[in-house]
């Protein structure tokens, strides 16, 4: 089956650091993914060439077969990919509602109300949107910018360490909620919690000093002994 994004020999050096270094990486319709390894293994390096945020040295990025390695963030964001979770990024005056409206806005959409609300009801926010964002509590901020991701409709929706900060009663909600989006969205996630990993991740791709030491299934990734030697026994 044709992977709907495709990365072949992606490549981005800081210097002598090399960020990515030739990484080949697969990600599926419908699945969710996930991107582990140790800090500063080139996780968010590597989703932010993915997003446009950064344009790579090297290398191919394919989504659904169509070359995208030198589009820009915005045109990538219109060809259905959303990264959010690597900040809170909200605009903190703004009321929760014109937060998401700005992102359906973005799209051109006419429907902006039933789309907006549609993308607040989706993650459990509706009935607070008259309240400016700064006035949330950080699990609702966090809930808040998944909204503005979903409301651009995404084909791929990238998270980037969405748990962090969150309690555990929130990050269970959360689990449940990023299960709801697939197969309709397809979703690769940067965490670090291997409890949230091995609970959502149809597979796993393992990054390591920029490139990639394994890719498999949960358990797959948990018996290989590369992958333990390197992250998981850390």
């Amino acid at each position: 089956m044709a992977a709907l994004i495709e990365t072949r020999g992606l490549t981005l050096h800081f210097g002598g650091l090399k960020a990515v270094d030739g990484v080949d990486f697969a990600l599926q319709s419908g699945e969710i993914h996930a991107l582990i390894g140790p800090n500063g293994a080139g996780k968010t390096t590597f989703v932010s060439l993915l997003s446009g945020r950064r344009m790579a040295q090297s290398g191919t990025i394919l989504l659904d077969g169509e070359d995208i390695t030198r589009l820009p963030a915005h045109a990538r964001v219109r060809k259905g990919i959303a990264y959010t979770f690597q900040i809170t990024s909200i605009f903190p005056r703004l009321t929760v509602f014109d937060n998401v409206a700005l992102a359906v806005q973005s799209q051109g959409a006419r429907d902006l109300l039933d789309r907006t609300r549609a993308a607040l009801a989706r993650v459990g926010l509706e009935g607070l949107e008259a309240q400016e964002a700064q006035a949330l509590s950080y699990g609702h901020q966090r809930l808040l910018e998944l909204a503005m991701g979903l409301a651009l409709n995404p084909r791929v929706l990238i998270l980037d360490e969405p748990t962090q900060g969150l309690a555990a009663s929130e990050i269970d909600s959360f689990i449940r909620l990023v299960e709801s989006l697939v197969p309709e969205t397809t979703v690769l996630l940067i965490e670090h919690n291997m409890e949230v990993v091995m609970d959502l991740a149809t597979r796993i791709t393992v990054l390591n000093f920029g490139q990639v030491l394994a890719s498999g299934t949960p358990s797959e990734i948990r018996a290989d002994p590369a992958v333990q030697e390197a992250y998981l026994g850390a």
